[in-house]
């Protein structure tokens, strides 16, 4: 039987330390600019140094690095805290809700501070890569409630779309659940993730929203997940998941 080599790929230092689920890109620039990082015994200062991996023995603090075993987290944000690993406001982050023995995860896109629902979490680039790629079209869907009364003539201009700030915002579907002149409830499904578009492009209608949560990203969904918890899902369903969708 014959023996399965691994060849090693070429790629920056900050990169592969940002790849490997150990750290983000920004913080392992701040380490290795800081002297922490070594290659083969050297340290190295330049985030661009180019290293061969895994052929290249790469340390932090002299403690050698591995490729860490790839991990996919379902989890239900709850409103009022920010996606991100630390903040200069001192706000709650998802990261202070989550064990710290998780090791390092990145968020798949963002949700506002504002806003609730699944969320998911990983150290696998090229999976979060996957999603997030807006030629992909990855649905996600939201429930969300608006002031006052949306109308059908509404639901199909948020479908073709306004332009906000220079950028054109749209919804791939939108249904209205319920509509009074007080409050509308609505889903609405996105095949990308600009910046707070759900609430651009329904202000640009006329309407404030009022609450906002995410239960559904591609085949993963938010179902009974209560707030503030997560479930993990391993990378072999996750793909089967993704390959049957």
């Amino acid at each position: 039987m014959a023996t399965k080599t691994t060849s090693s790929k070429r790629l920056t230092v900050d990169r592969l330390l940002s790849k490997l689920g150990i750290a983000s890109r920004g913080t392992s620039q701040e380490w290795i600019r800081a002297g922490r990082v070594s290659i083969n015994g050297r340290v190295v200062r330049d985030p661009a140094t180019w290293v061969l991996w895994p052929k290249d023995a790469v340390s932090i603090d002299d403690q050698p690095i591995h490729d860490s075993a790839k991990r996919f987290l379902l989890f239900h944000k709850p409103k009022g805290v920010i996606t991100t690993h630390s903040d200069e406001k001192g706000r709650k982050t998802i990261f202070d809700l989550l064990p710290s023995d998780l090791g390092y995860l990145h968020a798949v896109g963002r949700l506002d501070q504002a806003t609730s629902g699944l969320l998911m979490l990983t150290n696998d680039s090229a999976l979060s890569s996957f999603l997030t790629d807006p030629t992909r079209k990855v649905m996600r869907t939201y429930l969300v409630s608006v002031r006052g009364e949306f109308t059908e003539a509404q639901a199909t201009e948020a479908v073709v779309g306004v332009v906000d700030g220079g950028e054109r915002l749209q919804c791939h579907s939108v249904k209205i659940q319920k509509s009074s002149g007080r409050e509308s409830h609505l889903e609405v499904v996105l095949i990308q993730g600009k910046n707070r578009e759900i609430r651009r492009l329904f202000k640009s209608l006329g309407h404030e929203v009022t609450r906002l949560r995410r239960i559904q990203y591609g085949p993963f969904k938010l179902e009974d997940l209560p707030s503030g918890a997560w479930r993990e899902v391993s990378i072999e369903d996750v793909r089967k998941a993704l390959r049957l969708s």
